[in-house]
Parts: structure tokens; C-alpha cells; sequence
């Protein structure tokens, strides 16, 4: 048994008060990221779908909210002045895409109405619609 003291030799020591202040900015970094990631300020209760696409070109995004106010990239257009509005969009891009965003208690004859819009102009039109869950 060796009961002498040892001298001279290093303790090994971890400093994790550096981490901590890592670890809470990660935190708020991730905080305020996840608050801006939303784009859709409407709320609006979409219908369940089981096929779902998400689209990833050049889109403009429509919304209709159960009060039939419409919405075109969050600025609100009154029903005569969508098709103009959607029509002003066209010359932006060359494959340009409608993200219809329709609230479910919306009759189908509005949700037409934009269909008919986008036809007229030439310009894709998707439905957006939640995951149903199982």
C-alpha cells in the first residue's frame, strides 16, 4: 500500500461554465428561428388530405378565409381585383405556382372561382391541405 501523497502531479479538471452560456444561446437562437419559420399570418383551418406534395418552385400564395376575404401574399384583394393582382405576378417568373390556402367551411363555388382565375391566366394551381392524422 502506497500512502504517500503524490506531489507535483496535475489534477485533470473540466470547466463547463463556458458551455452552459453556449448551450443557452443554441437555445435562443433556435427559439427565435422556430417563431419565424411560419410564413402563413392567416389562420385558416385547411382541409385533411392523405397525399400530400409540398411544392418548391416560384409559388404565390392565395388565401380565403371563412369570412370570403381573400388574401394574396398576406395583402388583403377584394374579389374584383384578384384575377388583376395574380396577372401582375405572371411576368415575374416563368413557371409561376398557386398555393390556394382555403379555409374548409369555404363554399366550393369561391374555391372555383380562383381555380377559373388561374386557368384563365395560364398559372398552375395547387390546393394546400394538412395530413390527416391516423
Amino acid at each position: 500500500m502506497n500512502l504517500r501523497k503524490r506531489h507535483g502531479r496535475a489534477t485533470a479538471e473540466v470547466h463547463t461554465s463556458a458551455l452552459n452560456d453556449i448551450m443557452f444561446f443554441l437555445l435562443l437562437f433556435f427559439l427565435i428561428a422556430s417563431t419565424v419559420t411560419n410564413p402563413n399570418v392567416i389562420k385558416l383551418m385547411l382541409p385533411k388530405s392523405s397525399t400530400g406534395q409540398s411544392v418548391s418552385k416560384k409559388t404565390i400564395t392565395v388565401s380565403v378565409t371563412k369570412e370570403l376575404r381573400y388574401y394574396v401574399d398576406k395583402k388583403e384583394v377584394s374579389v374584383d381585383q384578384l384575377e388583376p393582382t395574380l396577372a401582375s405576378y405572371k411576368p415575374l417568373a416563368t413557371e409561376l405556382t398557386i398555393v390556394l390556402y382555403v379555409d374548409r367551411t369555404v363554399a366550393i363555388q369561391d374555391v372555383v372561382q380562383v381555380m377559373d382565375i388561374a386557368q384563365k391566366l395560364n398559372i398552375k394551381l395547387v390546393l394546400a391541405t394538412e395530413p390527416k392524422s391516423k
